[in-house]
């Protein structure tokens, strides 16, 4: 599996504000080694960043691209689903199959849902909204969403084993075609090895190590 470390960081020193720009970054790793597994065309740049605390676990992604695709009609999953976004998704211990999906679009709106077994999801499962902090900001050449999630919701969902969290990093990018309708392009942080698209499948997870000082 890929490894990311989750440098930690005094509590309470981080400010999220959906740019990505204060100085705590710094002191992150940069993960950009994204890939897309199932289209010859090579992705552009995206960086990803995580530092946590003894409160927050906390996510940046920076999409580099001047042609975002929003779908507007609504704030529907559904309108959402249809959207450039960046997704998180968290593997429940000892469950395979089991996990908790983030997915967000550049105007911070939220899919969120639980995946069980055998590719059914629970779309009117929602993460704790005290428990989750997501914002967002669209310049002309990138788009950034960043966040904190409590640990404590982590922890009651199982998801942390030993400072360790399985999970998948992602991104949707919907790219326009001829007739002017919308084709997805998948992103991956690590190659599932599958034939056809799917994310929701334990090869397509890596780890984070939650680093002690």
């Amino acid at each position: 599996m890929k490894n990311y470390n989750v440098n930690y960081i005094k509590i309470d020193t981080l400010l999220i504000n959906g740019k990505g720009d204060d100085l705590q970054w710094n002191n992150a790793e940069v993960l950009s080694d994204f890939l897309s597994a199932w289209d010859d065309r090579i992705p552009s740049r995206i960086e990803f960043r995580s530092l946590w605390d003894s409160k927050n676990l906390f996510f940046c992604f920076k999409v580099f691209d001047n042609e975002i695709n929003i779908d507007k009609r609504d704030n529907s999953k559904k309108s959402i689903g249809n959207s450039d976004r960046v997704e998180l998704f968290f593997k429940k211990n000892n469950e395979p199959h089991t996990h908790y999906c983030l997915e967000i679009d550049p105007t911070s709106r939220i899919l969120d849902f639980k995946a069980n077994p055998k590719r059914q999801f629970e779309f009117d499962w929602n993460w704790p909204k005290e428990d989750l902090v997501v914002k967002s900001n669209i310049q002309n050449d990138f788009f950034t969403v960043e966040g904190a999630i409590s640990i404590a919701s982590l922890e009651k969902l199982e998801v942390i084993t030993n400072n360790k969290i399985e999970t998948g990093i992602f991104r949707a990018k919907y790219n326009k075609t001829k007739n002017s309708s919308y084709e997805p392009t998948w992103i991956s942080w690590v190659n599932p090895n599958t034939k056809l698209p799917d994310f929701h499948t334990p090869t397509s997870f890596g780890i984070l190590n939650l680093v002690q000082l």
